[in-house]
């Protein structure tokens, strides 16, 4: 199924508005995202690579671009800090690496503008192409890990069991209620962002949106996943290499159980990831494909170690 583009939108829809973006070596990827949104609609962009490919010149040609260093500080900093430094009633983080049109991002922004239950409303990114183009792509949102979401998640059977897992692979408008929506493509409302304490800056990059939707709750919030809101999303989002982001997705979501579940269910349900995917690696060398294998075998010591680098900075420790 194609991504679906919902009816035009008038542009007083949004208004208030102001995208916050966090780039890492990602000009041309930014770019293209920007090429299909209007010319003056304000945008925040913290350059995490401050500046290394002139994406500086690129926000600031707009005539309400913002365009912030981000010292290499990771996501959850930079998309706080971006967010903060707003002063539009409704904030929207989207990736470089997608590519909404204005009528997708008004959707989003007006469920949180007409619910005050909502702290966030996100879209499903979806594969642009390939055998599952225009499917939602997993981990447009998820559900609280437990010993037995992460048991089903780290043995594969998410695949078969697609809501009893942590990571959600939404189908196409069909409703699905979830704990935490991913940060690709969602709004927000600034007042309630800046309330529940933004982004957890305990995480480098990875589970700062699960820990989001965990605050949410907390305060009696819930989030919305639209999967009726399908934004293609695109390849080569940064300049980062995927050993490292693999190893540090499993390094947070270690750190996120940590943090927020008993040392024994913590230590299990780290025990268990860290397993799961060095049982995977194993699999995927027996089929030939090792570079599959090396980016299973890197969250399995993410998940193991809880540490991981960027450039050869250590960004998560254990």
């Amino acid at each position: 199924m194609p991504p679906q583009t919902p009816p035009q939108t008038a542009p007083e829809a949004l208004e208030d508005v102001e995208l916050v973006v966090v780039a890492y070596r990602s000009r041309a990827q930014v770019e293209q995202m920007l090429a299909g949104l209007p010319a003056d609609l304000p945008l925040v962009v913290v350059d995490n690579s401050d500046g290394s490919d002139g994406l500086r010149d690129v926000v600031e040609g707009r005539p309400n671009g913002r365009y912030l260093v981000g010292g290499g500080v990771g996501f959850a900093r930079a998309a706080t800090r971006g967010a903060l430094s707003s002063t539009a009633s409704v904030v929207l983080f989207v990736n470089p690496d997608v590519r909404p049109t204005p009528e997708h991002l008004a959707a989003v922004v007006a469920d949180v503008r007409s619910d005050a239950t909502l702290a966030a409303s996100a879209a499903c990114v979806v594969d642009a192409d390939g055998p599952e183009a225009g499917q939602p792509q997993i981990g447009c949102g998820g559900w609280e890990p437990t010993l037995t979401r992460v048991a089903v998640h780290a043995a594969g059977l998410h695949k078969r069991l697609p809501t009893a897992g942590v990571y959600a692979k939404p189908l196409a408008n069909a409703p699905l209620r979830v704990d935490w929506v991913s940060g690709g493509c969602m709004a927000v409302r600034r007042e309630v962002f800046e309330r529940l304490g933004g982004f957890d800056t305990d995480f480098y990059v990875y589970n700062e949106d699960m820990a989001f939707g965990r605050a949410a709750r907390a305060a009696g919030l819930r989030e919305v996943l639209r999967t009726d809101v399908l934004v293609p999303g695109a390849s080569g989002g940064s300049g980062a290499p995927s050993l490292e982001m693999m190893r540090l997705r499993g390094a947070s979501m270690a750190r996120y159980v940590r943090k927020h579940h008993a040392l024994v269910p913590a230590l299990a349900m780290r025990a268990l990831t860290a397993a799961g995917y060095a049982v995977r690696a194993a699999e995927q060398v027996a089929k030939g494909d090792r570079r599959r294998a090396r980016e299973h075998w890197a969250y399995a010591v993410g998940a193991a170690t809880t540490t991981a680098t960027v450039g050869g900075r250590v960004v998560t420790r254990g």
